[in-house]
């Protein structure tokens, strides 16, 4: 069934789906990015060093203090291979999409909520919390970007997957400032630092949940839900569901052929993103910038705040010169972006160097992720958009352990970060290798005529 022209390009339905974004990525910038891991670890050890050893015992397994969160975004990121794609299928059959996004939303940011609990012999509770905020926010954002096809038509998918990835990063960084002057300032007005730790993470699921009624308000679903036939599980569907279209995966060869560039370089896009802060802290002898703690958190604040003008832009760029000429534009970039990391960065001026590189990271970073989502929403079918989207998504999650295992062989064989960065090269060339060879207009097609097929 097609989507209802009238419930497309509405103005007040995309703001509402764009805050959404707004108010999920409080938790991949406070928790994720700046809070949790330090904590849980300084937790973890204090307990290790309380019973005398340098492991902490979680259900029995002797684990090193600072592996443990690392081990939990592991374990998540699997959980999310396994789990996404049955939970597309059975939103694509039962067209529930929006109760599965609310759901999911609700029990990641309740989980976040509760981290405030985390203190002395918690620490690991601090890791249970991730594991199920983190798989509940990768599972409400497939039902997120599968709305895309169906408020935003296909002329205007650019502009309206720049605009929420733009809102992402002003809503995430509106609060991690927040956040940080609250931990700076925390000891003046009498809050222990522990105690405001634990408020921060604590008001990113407070954030999540509150503004997600914003977008409950304004997104409709599409669709009136169906019944399970006799005998059936939602389960069962959706098993089903996901066997039938692996069995038509057939018919999208260029959308594949997609999938594969994005899996590629998105995988260089968030290894860049994951060790800079690494790269930028270590000592010079090791390759790295040796920049203090105030001077990274300038960084990370000035990139949030630029990458949301850097995506509005990249929706522009789209517009002028095509989606797939945008994506291998930022592509170009982020080659250029690891080759000066290698290359430059040195002498007193690296400072105002690593500044200026950090600005053109936070233009291309929202950008090329914006245009690849609403580009991939173009060459899906009606009716599986979830599904798809699942994939998307798990391409994206599940395999971000070989670009940050391609860093880490570079760094342990050559002992140099510089080297190790450059070695991520390789996958911003191969996305330039592959990409130029999509035919988005035959994928567009074969989406297309699958649509008249199967009505």
């Amino acid at each position: 069934m097609a989507t209802d022209s009238a419930m497309v390009n509405d103005r007040k339905e995309i703001f509402g789906w764009a805050m959404y974004d707004w108010a999920n990525s409080a938790f991949s910038t406070t928790v994720g990015t700046v809070f949790l891991g330090p904590y849980v670890a300084g937790l973890a050890r204090t307990a290790a060093e309380a019973a005398g050893t340098s492991t902490v015992s979680f259900f029995g397994i002797p684990v090193a203090p600072d592996s443990f969160l690392p081990y939990c975004i592991s374990f998540s990121v699997g959980m999310q291979v396994l789990f996404l794609p049955i939970l597309g299928a059975i939103a694509d059959y039962s067209h529930l999409r929006k109760r599965m996004m609310q759901i999911f939303a609700t029990i990641g940011a309740i989980a976040t909520i509760l981290m405030f609990l985390l203190t002395g012999n918690l620490w690991w509770l601090g890791g249970v919390l991730f594991i199920v905020a983190n798989l509940a926010f990768g599972a409400a954002i497939v039902f997120y970007n599968a709305y895309l096809p169906d408020i935003a038509s296909e002329e205007e998918r650019d502009r309206v997957s720049s605009y929420g990835w733009a809102m992402g990063y002003m809503g995430g960084g509106i609060l991690l400032a927040l956040n940080l002057a609250f931990f700076i300032f925390s000891e003046d007005i009498g809050v222990p630092g522990d105690l405001a730790v634990r408020i921060n993470l604590a008001s990113a699921g407070i954030w999540w949940l509150g503004f997600s009624f914003l977008t409950w308000s304004r997104l409709r679903p599409r669709h009136a839900a169906r019944l399970l036939p006799a005998g059936e599980t939602y389960a069962t569907i959706g098993f089903k569901q996901l066997k039938k279209t692996f069995s038509e995966v057939k018919h999208f060869p260029e959308t594949l052929k997609f999938l594969l560039a994005y899996f590629l370089y998105n995988d260089g896009i968030q290894t860049v993103i994951a060790v800079s802060s690494t790269f930028a802290a270590a000592p010079l002898i090791q390759g790295g910038l040796e920049l203090d703690q105030q001077t990274l958190i300038a960084v990370i604040l000035m990139i949030q705040f630029v990458a949301f003008f850097g995506a509005l832009f990249w929706g522009k760029l789209a517009s002028w010169i095509g989606a797939k000429q945008s994506v291998v534009v930022s592509l170009v970039i982020w080659a250029g972006v690891v080759i000066y990391a290698y290359s430059g960065l040195k002498g007193e001026g690296r400072v105002t160097e690593f500044f200026i590189l950090g600005i053109f990271i936070a233009l291309v970073m929202g950008g090329s992720q914006a245009i690849s989502r609403s580009l991939f929403a173009q060459m899906i079918p009606n009716g599986k958009e979830a599904e798809f989207f699942s994939f998307y998504e798990i391409s994206e999650r599940g395999t971000s352990w070989i670009g940050p295992l391609v860093f880490g062989l570079a760094n342990q064989i050559f002992g140099n970060l510089r080297i190790a960065i450059l070695s991520l090269i390789f996958f911003f060339v191969m996305g330039l290798i592959l990409l130029p060879i999509v035919n988005v207009g035959k994928a567009i097609t074969d989406a297309k005529k699958y649509n008249g097929n199967s009505t």
